[in-house]
C-alpha cells in the first residue's frame, strides 16, 4: 500500500481529532470566564490579569531579543545560490497571490483591531471563532452578574460552572486519544514535507525550531518554576498534553482545553483562576509568534541579498511584539501577521511566499512554545499574591 493510499484513511482522524477539542472551546471559555469573575472577587482577577499581562510582555520582549539577536549572525553565515533566490521569489509571488484573499481577511489594521474588541453580535463572534471578542463579552457579563442579587447571580453561575465542567469532561475523554491524534495529525505532515526543506530553506526551519525549543527550555521553564512557585516536572507534566495538540495541530486554540485540564488537575490552579487567565493568555500572548517573526523577517532579509542594519532589527523586533497581540490561533496565523513586520523596514511582503511553502515544522515549533508561554503566565500570575 503506497503512502497516499494511507495517507487518506489516516489524515481523518486527525481532521475528527481537532475537531472534537475545537467543539468545546467556545463554551468552555465562556463558561469559565464567566464564573471566574461572577464567582470570584474582581479585584482579585483583576490584579491577576494585570500580573498575567506584565509577564506576557516579559517573555515577548526577550523572545523578540532572543531572535533578533541570533537571527542576523546565524544568516550572515548562509551562501544562497543566486538561481535558487530567483527560483523561490517566482514561488514566492504564486504563493502570495494564492493566499492574498485569506490574508486581507486574517490580518486586520490596528483601528479595526480595537473596534473588533467589542462584538456587535457575540452570537456571530462565535461563529467566526473570534476569541478575544468573545472573552470581552464574558468579562463585561462577569462583571454585571457582580451586581446582580446573590440568588440571581448564584443560579447563574451554578448553570455556567455547570456547563464548565460538562466540557472538561468532554476533553478527557478526547485526550484519552490523544496518542492516536496526534499520529494522525503528524504522519501527513512528515510525508509531504519531500525535499521542500534543504538549503538556505533549512537553515530558516531549524533557526526557528532550536530558538523557540531553547528559550521554552532556558526562560519559561525556569521561570515558572520559580516565579510560579512550581516544581519544573509538575510544569512539564501540566503543560505537556496541550504541548501534544499544539505541535501536531498548529493551533493554540485546540490546546486551549488541554492547558485548563493541565492546570487544574496537576498545578493545583483554582477553576476562577484557570478560567480567567489561561483563555486571556490564550487569546492575547504568544512568545513563539513573537520570535518567529524576528526570525523570518531577517531570513527574508537575507533571501532578498541584504542585512539588516540594528535599528532595523529593533524595528523589526518592536513591531514583532505589538503584531503578536493580533495574531489569531489557527495554522500558520503568525506567517500571514508577517506583513507589517516586513514593511516596518521596506522589505517585500512577497517574501512570505516563500516561508508559506515551508512554514509547516516553524509553525507546529512556534505554537508549541506559545501555549508553553501561556500556562506559564497563567501560573506565576495566581501564584505571585
Amino acid at each position: 500500500m503506497t503512502i497516499e493510499r494511507v495517507l487518506v484513511y489516516v489524515e481523518p482522524f486527525g481532521t475528527l481529532f481537532v475537531n472534537a477539542i475545537r467543539m468545546t472551546v467556545i463554551p468552555l471559555v465562556i463558561s469559565l470566564v464567566i464564573v471566574g469573575i461572577a464567582g470570584a472577587d474582581a479585584s482579585r482577577a483583576a490584579r491577576m490579569g494585570t500580573r498575567a499581562l506584565i509577564v506576557a510582555i516579559g517573555f515577548l520582549c526577550l523572545s523578540a531579543i532572543a531572535g533578533a539577536v541570533v537571527a542576523p549572525i546565524v544568516f550572515s553565515r548562509i551562501a544562497i545560490d543566486a538561481s535558487a533566490v530567483a527560483t523561490l521569489r517566482a514561488r514566492a509571488r504564486i504563493a502570495l497571490a494564492s493566499a492574498a484573499p485569506d490574508a486581507a481577511r486574517r490580518a486586520p489594521t490596528l483601528t479595526q483591531w480595537i473596534t473588533d474588541l467589542v462584538p456587535a453580535n457575540p452570537v456571530r463572534a462565535a461563529v467566526d471563532g473570534a476569541m478575544l471578542p468573545l472573552i470581552v463579552f464574558a468579562v463585561v457579563f462577569g462583571l454585571a452578574l457582580l451586581s446582580v442579587t446573590g440568588e440571581q447571580r448564584e443560579v447563574v453561575v451554578q448553570f455556567f460552572g455547570g456547563v464548565a465542567q460538562a466540557m472538561l469532561r468532554i476533553v478527557r475523554w478526547i485526550l484519552v486519544l490523544a496518542p492516536l491524534g496526534v499520529f494522525a495529525l503528524t504522519l501527513p505532515l512528515v510525508a509531504r514535507l519531500g525535499a521542500v526543506a534543504i538549503g538556505a530553506l533549512a537553515s530558516y526551519v531549524v533557526l526557528v525550531a532550536l530558538s523557540t525549543t531553547l528559550f521554552v527550555l532556558l526562560v519559561v521553564y525556569p521561570a515558572a518554576a520559580l516565579l510560579g512557585r512550581v516544581s519544573l516536572e509538575s510544569f512539564a507534566r501540566a503543560v505537556f498534553p496541550a504541548q501534544a495538540v499544539a505541535f501536531s495541530s498548529r493551533t493554540s486554540l485546540a490546546a486551549l482545553p488541554a492547558l485548563i485540564e493541565g492546570a487544574e488537575r496537576r498545578l493545583g490552579m483554582t477553576p476562577e483562576s484557570s478560567g480567567f487567565l489561561l483563555p486571556l493568555a490564550s487569546a492575547l500572548f504568544r512568545v513563539g509568534a513573537a520570535m518567529g517573526l524576528t526570525v523570518g523577517a531577517a531570513f527574508v532579509a537575507r533571501l532578498y541579498g541584504g542585512y539588516l542594519t540594528s535599528a532595523q532589527i529593533l524595528t523589526v523586533a518592536a513591531t514583532a511584539i505589538l503584531t503578536s497581540f493580533s495574531i489569531p490561533g489557527i495554522p500558520g496565523g503568525s506567517i500571514i501577521a508577517m506583513v507589517p513586520v516586513l514593511a516596518s523596514v521596506g522589505l517585500p511582503a512577497e517574501g512570505i511566499g516563500v516561508l508559506l511553502g515551508i512554514d509547516t515544522i516553524p509553525d507546529a515549533f512556534r505554537t508549541t512554545a506559545n501555549v508553553t508561554g501561556q500556562m506559564a503566565a497563567a501560573v506565576i500570575a495566581e501564584r505571585r499574591h
